[in-house]
């Protein structure tokens, strides 16, 4: 758990670095050549920097210990933090887009300068391909350790950092191509719309991965259930503790990343007495948090078949 923590700590680590260094670049390409594509290619890596200073800000706050307040913990904060930069930052990364390449194609302008909008480019795409390395093999190894594929992973995944990092490169990588192409028409061309049509595809692109994100973190803030995978998986180690005839009913939530509650009625024998039953439960959950590190708090209700 703690590695994988630490695992999630500098893969943001290395895409702040990464995008921050893009953003600065951006904007003085930016400010050298009028590009409107360009333009949204800086608020877009400076929305990617602002998502990743609130992701450790999430990843800060969930790792703080339970207290007489939040029985469970604080780990469904990096969750409310990682909603918080897909719908603020994201979302007002993609309208300055969308309002450059608009405003690029009412008041079109020449670019001044091709070659260091292209060199600008080149540059951030192998930042940011660096930074997508990263959080690949991250979620390559724990997709390895759960017997997952990548893609399987990438969406069941209960850790909202690495998840967001993976999305934000990638549509990083996406972003510049589309920058590319509409200024490689622009020269081509000697038309502006292809560059102002680009600017507005940044921010339709970034507009796709706020809401995908803010989806996935809203859905495990109300209460979502793990996969049926994970819950199935756990139901069957319940069901075959000494003494549990049955599991009658099962909720599997996740309460901060590769945190799971797990709350079980399960059917015992009747005959037993109420010292055995207290005895069977805690044993059963004892050994259940001992089976599975995802497993952070277990309570099993017994009823009589």
């Amino acid at each position: 758990m703690r590695s994988r923590t630490a695992d999630s700590l500098l893969t943001v680590a290395v895409a702040l670095v990464a995008n921050l260094a893009t953003a600065l670049a951006k904007v003085v390409a930016a400010l050298f050549t009028g590009s409107s594509a360009m333009w949204a290619e800086a608020f877009h890596a400076f929305a990617d920097s602002g998502n990743e200073a609130l992701l450790l800000i999430a990843q800060r706050r969930s790792g703080r210990p339970p207290d007489t307040q939040h029985p469970l913990g604080h780990g469904r904060a990096a969750y409310f933090w990682a909603l918080i930069a897909a719908m603020g930052v994201f979302a007002i990364g993609a309208l300055l887009s969308v309002h450059q390449g608009i405003d690029g194609l009412v008041h079109r302008q020449p670019i001044l300068s091709f070659r260091i909008a292209y060199l600008v480019l080149f540059v951030s795409f192998c930042l940011d391909g660096a930074s997508l390395i990263q959080a690949h093999r991250q979620l390559k190894r724990e997709a390895r350790a759960l017997e997952r594929t990548l893609l399987e992973h990438l969406d069941l995944t209960s850790d909202p950092v690495v998840r967001a990092v993976f999305a934000e490169d990638a549509a990083a990588l996406v972003g510049n191509l589309i920058a590319f192409a509409g200024i490689a028409l622009h020269q081509a061309t000697g038309s502006g719309i292809s560059d102002g049509i680009a600017a507005i595809m940044v921010g339709m692109l970034l507009g796709l991965v706020a809401f995908q994100l803010a989806a996935r973190n809203g859905d495990i803030l109300i209460g979502g259930q793990v996969s049926a995978a994970l819950r199935g998986r756990i139901g069957k180690m319940i069901a075959a503790q000494p003494g549990i005839m049955a599991v009658t009913e099962l909720v599997v939530t996740f309460i901060g990343p590769r945190q799971a509650w797990v709350v079980a009625r399960v059917a015992i024998d009747e005959a037993m007495s109420g010292a055995s039953v207290e005895k069977l439960v805690h044993a059963a959950e004892d050994v259940l948090r001992r089976q599975s590190p995802v497993i952070a708090r277990v309570d099993l209700v017994p009823r009589g078949r």
